[in-house]
């Protein structure tokens, strides 16, 4: 049986640069796979993932996601570019379409239209990556560009992406599909429309890398170990716009949302009341270690083939490591 795989991942909130930098080298010492790094509205992430290659040597690292919002294709292309040849090839692009909150309270763009942009966004970068010229989205009398710098390998690209049209543009684009809060019952009917984006391209196309992002709460306390899980669910049901409210709802899990939702009248009361905390077990990693370890093997039964354990922001590094060490397979 083929090792299984398993990478680290952190959120835009974690924006102590130290933390990154000690956590990256620590999953590369451990022997995880990947290393990805979000990028919201604090650092830079390829300033990050570019100090994060000068210290390490074998581990895969990206941006895990970068919102398309923020850059151009020809940024997004020249980024991908200068990565792969700063990381000597160990570099891999995440892309995701973000939210309302960071596309237009932080980069003063309205959120329309996200997954058109995102997969119009991803065939541009893609077209750049391979040495073509931009396809401009309309005539002018300037002719479009190509990169100056070829990539010095291929640069993968992995694509964010919940809803059924999104996870289609991944089935037809992506080198991997990276779904954050997709619950555990909807990542194996969710491969349909993976296999629907494929039909339309190359009947030869391998299936993207099924890699979702699963936030991750471990404790060898009970009590820290539901504070995380709460923090996860109530933080990102509340603040973070309408699309994981949209998709638990899709995916029958509409009640138990709307409890949450009354639990946490204001943004910042993170509850997760009994009768919803079925929530927990769906989207989470959480608990002490074997009960972790038990659910990461159960999303590995239904198809994850490379899960990221996204840590919780904030921690302290004693934490972050003890999460780290103990669910290294």
């Amino acid at each position: 049986m083929p090792a299984r795989r398993l990478a680290v991942g952190l959120t835009p909130m974690e924006t102590r640069r130290d933390v990154v930098l000690h956590l990256a080298d620590r999953a590369e010492a451990l022997g995880y796979d990947a290393f990805f790094v979000a990028e919201g509205w604090g650092h830079d992430a390829g300033v990050l993932l570019t100090e994060i290659a000068t210290r390490t040597h074998r581990i895969t690292i990206g941006t895990g996601i970068l919102n398309i919002w923020g850059r151009t294709a020809a940024t997004i292309a020249m980024l991908a570019t200068s990565l792969t040849e700063v990381t000597g090839g160990r570099f891999a692009l995440g892309l995701g379409s973000g939210s309302p909150p960071l596309a237009e309270g932080f980069h003063d763009v309205d959120f329309k239209a996200p997954v058109e942009r995102l997969d119009a966004v991803t065939r541009q970068v893609r077209r750049l990556l391979a040495g073509e010229r931009l396809e401009a989205a309309v005539e002018r009398d300037n002719r479009p560009l190509k990169l100056a710098v070829a990539p010095a390998a291929a640069v993968p690209i992995y694509l964010a992406a919940l809803g059924p049209h999104a996870i289609r543009v991944a089935g037809e684009l992506a080198d991997g599909w990276c779904p954050f809060l997709l619950p555990l019952s909807g990542l194996g009917p969710s491969l349909q429309f993976l296999e629907e984006g494929m039909a339309r391209t190359d009947p030869r196309r391998t299936r993207p890398t099924i890699t979702p992002c699963i936030p991750t709460a471990v404790s060898t306390e009970p009590s820290t170990a539901l504070e995380m899980a709460c923090w996860w669910m109530s933080f990102y049901l509340v603040s973070m716009g309408p699309l994981y409210r949209k998709t638990l709802r899709g995916l029958g899990h509409g009640d138990a949302v709307d409890e949450v939702l009354a639990a946490n009248p204001t943004p910042r009361s993170f509850n997760v009341p009994e009768s919803a905390r079925m929530l927990l077990d769906e989207l989470a990693l959480w608990g002490d270690v074997e009960q972790a370890r038990a659910a990461l093997d159960r999303w590995y039964a239904a198809g994850a083939e490379m899960p990221t354990l996204t840590l919780p922001p904030g921690r302290s590094v004693e934490a972050l490591d003890y999460i780290l060490e103990s669910m290294h397979i």
